[in-house]
């Protein structure tokens, strides 16, 4: 066998260059982290996203003025203290509220099976509204469990319980930062573990490190103006006596209560960039906790490695200033919550906030109960709705007053123009209802020879009342049609040309008044009031009255008056 090496050498890589960029990229990866900030609208939550990614604030980004996204987002690269090399890649997301159709959307920018382990919650608190703090606080830390369940995959709940295990890890290392020149012992890993004290870490399943921030701290203080609204604690307190001090201090230790059982830590903030600066340095320290150490470690004789954490947070805890309260995670317990001030039950707010997360508790003796009473609120609430209208219906309002007023006969509209004579037999008339004896053709016809005798002033004298020729159709006692001339002196005395009132007694109800010529009231009313408008007065009277027939059947004739 020939064992020869060839004489042509093997030609290198084509990617030679290539695979030694990504082996150099992949030593010195940048890790990338994330911080989402939750909270209601105007709360502070632009001043905060501009303080941890150590950016201005610009006017547009104010909460009372910027208009929200469903999901915000910015991004800054975090360098070191000389400036010179990038150590991480920060992204900041945010959402305008709590609302269901906002936060629905967070999982698909930040899948938790990827983003838990390198993703820090902050959540939002406003110190002007503080009786919104435990419900808030309870939306927000519901939605974060929620969101760390996932898929309930069983990747994601390997990364859940590893999660878990940092959490509590770095919980049970934290020591208080010191004077002394040595190292601080909280940027390593001791070999000491300190067990975790009653009421502590019991929630929070999936190890999210959480930090609780209230904001507008600096107007806590604000005794000038204490209407509801402009102060943080708004009416609710007189002054800053002892009442002042009480509900406050009382507000810090139901709030570190909370934490205390997701392991999270508290901070008050005022627009201060020292104050921010604080807040920015935990939130790296806890971005960059060391991972939970192996099990095994602890059995060999050597001593561990220490961890040092890239961000370490040397700050001390502080629970006195009250516009810049630092309690970090892993320092609190049930007895420093109840040493600063006396009468608080840590343990019976721990129970009440147990009571407010079952789903059948009815919110009886619940946190939020409890924290009503003891914080009242002083918001501005909405006007009150009026009264539900609920009106009759229509054709209800209807039959119930028909029915009324058909048993009152006074309320019929129809009464005036009934009658019992008319309910005998008359019938109803062409134009109207006249068959009542009001309108009688009689009662018609002393009525307008009333009228005349009022038009025509006093009664003539003996000359002046010799016959004058009328004209055809009209009497010369009366100047009434001749159709009606039968019908009024068959009932009027003879003494009606002398200008008397006439009087005629009405005929019986419901008997037609016979005329000469065989007509009825009615023929004969109509023929009346046909001839007052075909009289010579109008123009144009003299061709109608021409071709129209008399009452009495005769032709009508134009007659000259004599001169």
């Amino acid at each position: 066998m020939d064992f020869s090496r060839s004489s042509t050498p093997e030609a290198p890589p084509q990617d030679l260059w290539s695979s030694i960029l990504d082996s150099v990229s992949s030593s010195r990866s940048i890790p990338s982290k994330q911080i989402l900030l939750l909270g209601q609208p105007s709360t502070g939550k632009s001043t905060l996203a501009a303080a941890l990614l150590q950016k201005p604030v610009t006017d547009d980004g104010k909460d009372d003025q910027r208009t929200d996204f469903a999901v915000g987002y910015d991004f800054a690269s975090v360098r070191d203290e000389a400036d010179e090399d990038t150590l991480a890649r920060l992204s900041v997301y945010t959402v305008p509220s709590a609302a269901p159709y906002y936060t629905a959307l967070l999982p698909h920018f930040l899948p938790p099976r990827f983003s838990l382990p390198h993703t820090l919650v902050v959540i939002v608190l406003d110190w002007t509204r503080p009786w919104t703090f435990v419900d808030e606080l309870q939306t927000w830390l519901e939605w974060v469990e929620s969101w760390a369940k996932g898929d309930g995959s069983r990747e994601l709940e390997i990364v859940r319980e590893e999660c878990r295990e940092r959490l509590q890890s770095y919980l049970q290392h934290y020591t208080e930062p010191s004077t002394d020149p040595l190292p601080t012992s909280n940027s390593t890993l001791s070999t000491t573990l300190l067990p975790l004290g009653p009421g502590s870490f019991t929630h929070n399943s999936a190890g999210v490190p959480i930090i609780v921030t209230c904001t507008k701290a600096d107007l806590i203080d604000d005794g000038n103006d204490m209407a509801a609204g402009t102060s943080g604690m708004g009416s609710m307190v007189k002054g800053k006596g002892g009442e002042w001090e009480e509900r406050t201090d009382g507000i810090m230790q139901v709030l570190r209560t909370i934490c205390l059982k997701y392991g999270a830590s508290l901070f008050y903030t005022t627009p201060l960039p020292a104050n921010l600066q604080v807040l920015r340095q935990h939130a790296l320290n806890m971005l960059f906790m060391p991972p939970a150490p192996s099990p095994g470690m602890g059995t060999s004789g050597e001593a561990q490695a220490p961890v040092r954490n890239l961000f370490p947070f040397n700050h001390k805890p502080n629970t006195l200033d009250r516009d810049r309260i630092v309690v970090p995670a892993g320092w609190d317990s049930w007895g420093k919550i109840t040493v600063m001030r006396d009468g608080f039950d840590a343990k019976m707010w721990g129970e009440a906030w147990e009571k407010d997360l079952e789903v059948d508790a009815g919110g009886e003796g619940g946190a939020k109960r409890l924290y009503t009473t003891f914080v009242p609120d002083q918001g501005q609430k909405p006007p009150p709705l009026p009264p539900f209208n609920n009106p009759t219906p229509e054709q209800a309002f209807l039959a119930k007053n028909y029915d009324e007023n058909s048993k009152k006969s006074d309320r019929d509209p129809r009464g005036a123009f009934r009658n019992p004579a008319d309910i005998a037999g008359t019938s109803a008339g062409i134009v109207g209802p006249l068959g009542s004896s009001s309108f009688d053709l009689p009662n018609v016809v002393r009525a307008l020879s009333e009228m005349e005798t009022g038009i025509g002033g006093p009664p003539p004298t003996s000359a002046e009342a010799a016959p004058r020729r009328a004209p055809a159709g009209r009497t010369a006692a009366s100047g009434r049609p001749t159709g009606l001339s039968t019908l009024g002196t068959s009932g009027m005395s003879p003494t009606h040309g002398a200008g008397r009132t006439p009087t005629s007694p009405a005929p019986a109800a419901g008997t037609p008044s016979p005329t000469s010529g065989g007509q009825t009231q009615h023929e004969l009313l109509h023929n009346f009031f046909q001839s007052l408008l075909s009289s010579k007065d109008r123009p144009g009277a003299s061709a109608a009255a021409a071709s129209r027939p008399n009452v009495n059947g005769n032709a009508h004739t134009t007659d000259e008056p004599n001169n």
